[in-house]
């Protein structure tokens, strides 16, 4: 199954809702925003028909018939086939049950934040702080509206599991930000010290000799793998 299967959440997205009933493509992805699938998975009209032609080629859906609305063009509806049902089975137990590790833009910039100065990044992430609140507050909002029309909490836990990331990072950016603007945060002094001498010229690999002088205790970790 695994060699037949996609990575695209969205691909998942479409054996679901083929899974339910036949469905032409304009009305799965009209079907997707009705249910405002697309705050939980990427979705546009282009990368919705590339993912069911590559559905079909896989054998996990087909065209089930061809049908035309008045004047409308010709459209396809498609169903699932006993291999996709199968395959989405086994998909959304995996990905139910099984943790894995996903690689978040984020991230990627937290582990590269060396690079700009410690005020700059301070800076950024103080501003990261505030869109992060202000789209805490339209999240509030959106719950109130749900709990207002009674909607059932089936239909909102992928919110509520957003919800929660959103309140994490923001206490994690806040922490962050106050050991930043106190300059408490190890190996801040050295992260400091480094865009100092950048700033003054310093050529590279004079930088690191003098680091590796001025904050040898810090650095000690590094002359320990390299021993």
């Amino acid at each position: 199954m695994a060699a037949i299967r996609p990575s695209n959440p969205l691909a998942l997205a479409v054996l679901v809702l083929l899974w339910e009933r036949p469905m032409h493509p304009y009305e799965m992805s009209s079907t997707l925003r009705e249910r405002r699938k697309e705050d939980s998975i990427k979705l546009n009209y282009g990368s919705l028909y590339s993912v069911v032609e590559s559905l079909q080629k896989r054998g996990l859906i087909e065209a089930a018939e061809t049908v035309r609305e008045g004047r409308r063009p010709e459209r396809t509806i498609y169903a699932i086939t006993e291999t996709g049902a199968q395959v989405m089975v086994d998909w959304m137990v995996e990905l139910l049950s099984t943790p894995k590790k996903e690689f978040t833009q984020f991230e990627a910039a937290l582990s590269l934040a060396g690079a700009l100065p410690p005020e700059q990044v301070i800076e950024l992430l103080g501003q990261r702080l505030r869109n992060l609140r202000f789209h805490q507050k339209a999240v509030e909002a959106m719950f109130e509206e749900a709990r207002a029309v009674k909607l059932p909490r089936l239909f909102m836990i992928e919110a509520e599991f957003s919800a929660a990331l959103l309140t994490a990072e923001i206490a994690f950016v806040e922490q962050l930000l106050a050991e930043l603007r106190t300059g408490t945060l190890g190996g801040f002094a050295m992260w400091q010290r480094m865009h100092e001498l950048r700033r003054a010229g310093v050529p590279p690999e004079k930088i690191e000799a003098k680091l590796n002088v001025e904050f040898a205790d810090e650095l000690a970790f590094a002359q320990d793998e390299d021993a």
